[in-house]
């Protein structure tokens, strides 16, 4: 792999105040992900909305990121990556205001896609910035971690705020959080933040903007619909729809002048590998927190707020692993640093295996830690290798296929391990329930809908549905993370073997 970027001047105190404002504007895209959910009983409760309008007011936001990442990275090189995130954050405060102030459901939803559209200027145009603040090979690998870091942060801290907030005020305040940062960021942006465009760019082809966005579309979509338990024949349409649209758009890319994204990316092993790598310890560390949250909430019968600080120390871990890893990639070549990461994590997702007793909470916050310890460097040096393999005029479109290879890779981890937890969970706890009909169903579908049940019933049946349906879980919970653990250690020896001619960040200075 060959980095163009040559020792430079270090940064100042003004790149470093301007990464300050990146790392806030990417904490609350992300707090957008993650605060909806607390809001839900409360949207349906004064919406009134369907059951499919209210998926919607759910999906809809991730969808339309996922779809956008790619196009909104490439129009950032054409346009000017400042000027696109400015554009991106000012649409972001709006939408947010009437997102809050929704009076129905269906506005509501046109809000959260708008609000997609608006959140995909920001993954792309941040981290390509930062490759243009931070010429440095050493500073950057400092930036890139904590714009990982800032990820982390907003994953852990929407809950907390999102709960606090719904406590105090209506459901629309969680979509508040959102118009002060990104208010800061324009009035502060012009001032720290340098402008870059691609000077020889062309124009920006819609047909294969399109093509991106339906294929990622249609991609997630089916991923979700398995995740959910949906009609598999329909999950799996869509995604070989979208896996066909996908290969449409390579072909499109290949006989245009100037292309939306340079398929020859893909000719480079470290661009292959990192990419895969990111995509597949997403994949995991997404399976893994989508039962952590259950399991706190539903078998340790925590609230949301206590969940919430619980996972504290996690996301505290992954702002230390996303700091350590660049002093540590400066010195060491990354297919050992991704290896011994991805094997942490591993070892971090078998401590599972003992969870069922009295000190359950403690074993998963020590899990939790280790995991993000372990996976916080692997991300944050797949992300780097993956944009610095791109020529700094393509490093917003890298940037958008790094951040829709997470995208993928988190719907991924939901669809497959949520799948196989379920399925767990079913014949686990299918022998051992004494109940028939509606309720029956109902217990058997989730852990969620088994306390619904329990909720009527007397307390001597309630207790015994109770019980059945939590040991199910966690024997669901175990089998899932062990597989989890032995795809980290799969992921591990994929990185090695394909990355080990991969020299040091510092090395190519």
């Amino acid at each position: 792999m060959e980095i163009t970027n040559q020792p430079s001047a270090r940064a100042s105190r003004k790149e470093w105040i301007g990464l300050a404002v990146l790392s806030l504007a990417c904490l609350v895209y992300v707090m957008d992900l993650t605060v909806l959910n607390l809001a839900i009983p409360q949207i349906s409760g004064q919406l009134q909305p369907s059951s499919a309008e209210l998926l919607w007011i759910i999906d809809i936001y991730g969808f339309v990121v996922a779809g956008s990442l790619i196009t909104m990275g490439t129009l950032g090189d054409r346009i000017g990556r400042r000027k696109l995130l400015l554009i991106g954050a000012a649409a972001f405060a709006v939408i947010s205001i009437l997102a809050a102030f929704a009076p129905n459901a269906r506005m509501l939803i046109l809000a959260r896609a708008l609000l997609g559209l608006a959140g995909a200027t920001v993954a792309p145009s941040t981290l390509s910035l930062i490759f243009n603040m931070f010429e440095d090979p050493r500073e950057r690998s400092v930036a890139i971690g904590w714009w990982v870091a800032a990820f982390s942060a907003g994953a852990a801290v929407g809950p907390i705020a999102g709960g606090f907030l719904l406590e105090q005020f209506w459901w629309g305040s969680v979509f508040l959080l959102a118009v002060p940062v990104m208010a800061l960021l324009l009035i502060l942006g012009p001032r720290l933040l340098p402008e870059y465009r691609d000077p020889s760019a062309g124009r920006l082809d819609l047909a294969s903007a399109g093509l991106a966005l339906l294929a990622v579309l249609a991609v997630i979509f089916g991923l979700k619909e398995v995740a959910q338990g949906g009609v598999i024949a329909l999950a799996l349409a869509s995604i070989v729809a979208g896996l066909v649209l996908g290969w449409l758009f390579v072909r499109r890319q290949r006989q245009l002048t100037d292309p939306l994204f340079d398929v020859a990316l893909f000719t480079s092993k470290a661009f292959q590998a990192s990419l895969v790598t990111y995509l597949l310890a997403v994949f995991v560390i997404a399976g893994y927190f989508l039962f952590i949250a259950q399991f706190m909430q539903l078998v340790l019968a925590l609230s949301p707020l206590e969940a919430g600080l619980w996972g504290l120390p996690a996301a505290l871990s992954f702002v230390v692993g996303s700091q350590v890893g660049p002093r540590v990639l400066n010195r060491y070549r990354p297919a050992l640093v991704m290896g011994i990461g991805l094997a942490s994590a591993a070892f971090g997702l078998f401590i599972l295996l003992f969870v069922g007793g009295r000190y359950d909470l403690a074993l998963i916050t020590v899990a939790s830690v280790i995991v993000s310890l372990g996976l916080a460097p692997v991300i944050t040096m797949a992300t780097e290798l993956i944009v610095s393999s791109a020529p700094q005029e393509k490093a917003g479109a890298a940037s958008g296929i790094s951040e829709t290879s997470g995208e993928l890779g988190g719907a991924l981890g939901i669809a497959l391990l949520g799948s196989l937890g379920t399925a767990v969970y079913r014949g686990f706890l299918g022998p051992r329930l004494d109940l028939v009909g509606a309720d029956r169903g109902e217990a058997l579908d989730t852990l969620g809908g088994a306390v619904e049940v329990a909720a009527g019933l007397p307390a001597d049946r309630a207790a015994i549905v109770l019980n059945a349906a939590r040991a199910a879980f966690t024997t669901s919970m175990r089998w899932t993370s062990t597989v989890a653990a032995v795809a980290a250690v799969a992921i591990a020896i994929l990185a090695w073997r394909m990355l080990h001619s991969v020299a040091p960040i510092a090395a190519h200075e």
